[in-house]
């Protein structure tokens, strides 16, 4: 028996809404510009929104605007709630991509060097581990019950983390769940609101709905721990500092597979970090889709400006119903993993990205990267 463990954070979490941030621009840059250079980085602080990065556009974004109405959307539209979009300070230092890193993308290479991994399994039908397909489903409902029942007190910030026990590789039952949810010190009648009924609440309107969809796993007990610090009232950047690109744990596979390193919000697709994070998920789903196998990685491995990968593999973890070189063989006969072939196998320019820096970059099946149309072709 071994226990896994994964988090997400609500789309109010610090780190959040700096990659939302960043990936709103990305979207504004490509609407007016699909053939944008961006690499974009938001740093939340208390009381100020810092952005930086490298744009090269014939696009012209009003960076203010965007950076303001997407912190209001989020929900931080006051200070009461430790957040004002309207009134909090931009700061904004964005220079153009260097010639250097140009001249090797301009000829169709990868924007930088790097391995990226993708991971498919068949515990769950969005072919995603249930730890963190259980802890997006949570996050997911708290946003949603913020937004349809203010009158709870919840507030924008949230995180939650779930363990599954796992017997011969398969999960078998949910043990715990922790869930911190920033929430109102005071009722609208000026009452101290009490941690139980806090924990009441979030147990009954967000966690419990959730678990309603995964019976299957319910054998016993599970283990609650709701604001275990006993009080989360200051969250959001006037708790915690938030950047971009600092939840890829979460942004992927909730530590189940292993991580190149590279962060994906913020950036335009020629950047491998991005793109190629997209095509390895995407077909260790087809593969694992085919029948091929119960789960796998594929792992890429770029050259700045280089077109093709220097390295493709394949690990099956013994669950393969084929050779695996074989399926190798098939990766490589069916698909242009280079820059521009990822792009065309995606769409990759007409993708709204801020989006995937919501709920995770993967398991939605609304992302292009998330279909099994290849599936019969590999098989």
């Amino acid at each position: 028996m071994k226990i896994y463990t994964s988090e997400s954070v609500s789309i109010g979490h610090p780190d959040k809404v700096a990659d939302q941030i960043s990936d709103a621009l990305l979207d504004e840059f490509l609407k007016q510009d699909p053939k944008s250079r961006v690499a974009v980085e938001t740093m939340m602080a208390h009381g100020v929104a810092i952005v930086s990065g490298e744009v090269t556009t014939n696009a012209y974004v009003d960076v203010q605007r965007v950076v303001r109405s997407t912190i209001k959307e989020i929900g931080y539209t006051s200070t009461n709630v430790g957040f004002d979009g309207d009134n909090c300070g931009v700061l904004v230092a964005i220079q153009g991509q260097s010639n250097d890193i140009a001249m090797g993308v301009d000829t169709g290479g990868a924007g930088d060097q790097g391995m990226m991994f993708g991971y498919a399994t068949n515990e769950t039908v969005e072919l995603m581990p249930l730890p963190i397909t259980i802890a997006h489903a949570i996050m997911r409902k708290a946003v949603e019950v913020r937004r349809s029942n203010p009158g709870l007190g919840l507030r924008p910030d949230a995180k939650s983390q779930v363990s599954v026990i796992y017997e011969n590789g398969k999960p078998k039952s949910i043990d715990t769940v922790v869930v911190s949810h920033q929430h109102d010190d005071f009722d609208a009648l000026g009452a101290q609101i009490p941690q139980a009924e806090i924990q009441r609440r979030v147990q009954e309107y967000v966690i419990q709905p959730v678990l309603e969809s995964y019976k299957q796993f319910i054998d016993g007990d599970i283990t609650y721990h709701i604001n275990p610090t006993g009080r989360f009232v200051i969250g959001g950047p006037a708790g915690d500092t938030g950047l971009t690109g600092r939840k890829i744990i979460v942004d992927t596979y909730g530590g189940m597979a292993p991580h190149g390193g590279g962060a994906f919000s913020g950036k335009d697709p020629t950047k491998v970090d991005r793109s190629a994070a997209y095509v390895a998920r995407y077909l260790a789903k087809n593969i694992v889709a085919a029948g091929l196998a119960e789960r796998a990685v594929v792992q890429l491995a770029y050259a700045i400006g280089v077109a093709q990968p220097v390295a493709v593999n394949v690990d099956t973890f013994g669950t393969e119903s084929i050779d695996p070189d074989e399926i190798v063989n098939r990766v490589r006969k069916n698909f242009d993993l280079s820059p521009a072939g990822i792009i065309k196998e995606l769409d990759l320019l007409n993708v709204t990205y801020r989006p995937t820096a919501m709920n995770g970059h993967f398991g939605n099946n609304a992302f292009p990267w998330e279909s099994t149309k290849v599936a019969a072709s590999l098989k």
